[in-house]
C-alpha cells in the first residue's frame, strides 16, 4: 500500500487517504458507505462546524472544517468510482459557475454594494434556469426556522413584505387568536396548521428586526437546557424526589435559579 506523506499533506492526501480506506485492503466500514448513507453524517458534520465556530475556538474550527472538508472529499470519490463525475468535473464547473456569478470582480461590471451583488447573483442565476420562482431554491431540509427567515427575506426583495415591525406583531396576535378557535374546534390538523402560521410570523418579525430566528431559539434552548441543569442538581441536593413534586415547587427552585443569572425570562 501507498505511504501516506502526512507532512505534505494537501487535498490530494484525503484522496488518497478515501483511495486507501475504499480499496481491497482498506476499512470494512468504508467500502460499504453510499453517498445515500453519508447523507446524514454530511449534516452532523455541518452542524459540528457551526457549533465550533459560534464558539470562536480555532483548534475546534479546523478540526470540525477538516472532518467536513474530508467527508466531501469521500462523497466526490464515490461519484467518481461510480463514474458520474470527477473531482475535476467538480473543480471545473464550480470555478466557472463562481466566476461567471461575480463579473463584478472577473470581468468589466460595477456593482455599488452587498445589496447589489446580491440582486446581480439572482439575475444571473435565473438566466442560467437556476431560478424558476422569486424565492429561489431554497432548500427544504433546512431547519423550518431558517427556512422561514430566508423565504421571507426573498419576498422582502419585491416588496411583499410588512412596512415595520410592529405590524407584524399584529399579525402574531391574530395568529395566536385563530390557535384559541383551534382549540375550541378540537382539530388537530387545524391546530397544526395555525401554530405553523403563528412560528412563520414569528419568523418575519425576527426578520425585520435583524434577528435570526434559528440563533434566536438556539440561544434560548441553551439557557433552558443550562438551567434545567441547575433544576436537577437543586433537587438532588435537597434529596427531593421529582414525583413528589408539584409543579408550583419546581417553579419556586426555578425562579431562584432564575434570580441568580440576573434573568427573568422562562
Amino acid at each position: 500500500m501507498k505511504k501516506i506523506e502526512i507532512e505534505k499533506a494537501d487535498l490530494l492526501t484525503l484522496w488518497e487517504i478515501v483511495k486507501a480506506l475504499r480499496g481491497e485492503k482498506g476499512c470494512p466500514w468504508d467500502k460499504k458507505q453510499s453517498p445515500h448513507t453519508l447523507k446524514k453524517y454530511l449534516l452532523e458534520e455541518v452542524y459540528e462546524a457551526i457549533e465550533a465556530i459560534e464558539k470562536d475556538k480555532p483548534e475546534e474550527i479546523k478540526e470540525e472544517l477538516g472532518d467536513l472538508l474530508f467527508l466531501i472529499i469521500f462523497i466526490i470519490y464515490l461519484y467518481e468510482e461510480m463514474g458520474i463525475f470527477t473531482l475535476k468535473d467538480l473543480f471545473y464547473y464550480t470555478s466557472l459557475k463562481m466566476v461567471k456569478r461575480h463579473p463584478h470582480v472577473f470581468g468589466e461590471e460595477k456593482v455599488k454594494n452587498a445589496e447589489e451583488v446580491i440582486l446581480k447573483w439572482q439575475k444571473i442565476k435565473k438566466e442560467e434556469g437556476k431560478e424558476s420562482s422569486i424565492l429561489g431554491n431554497i432548500p427544504k431540509s433546512l431547519p423550518a426556522l431558517q427556512r422561514a427567515f430566508r423565504l421571507g427575506e426573498r419576498a422582502e426583495k419585491v416588496n411583499f413584505d410588512w412596512e415595520k415591525a410592529e405590524d407584524v406583531l399584529e399579525k402574531i396576535e391574530e395568529e395566536i387568536e385563530e390557535i384559541k378557535n383551534s382549540l375550541k374546534a378540537s382539530s388537530k390538523d387545524k391546530l397544526k396548521e395555525e401554530i405553523g402560521d403563528l412560528l412563520f410570523s414569528i419568523a418575519n418579525f425576527s426578520r425585520k428586526m435583524n434577528i435570526n430566528p434559528e440563533e434566536a431559539l438556539k440561544i434560548a434552548l441553551d439557557k433552558f437546557e443550562k438551567r434545567f441543569k441547575l433544576l436537577e442538581r437543586e433537587v438532588e441536593k435537597r434529596g427531593l424526589s421529582w414525583r413528589n413534586l408539584t409543579i408550583r415547587e419546581l417553579d419556586q427552585i426555578w425562579d431562584k435559579i432564575k434570580t441568580c443569572d440576573g434573568s427573568n425570562n422562562y
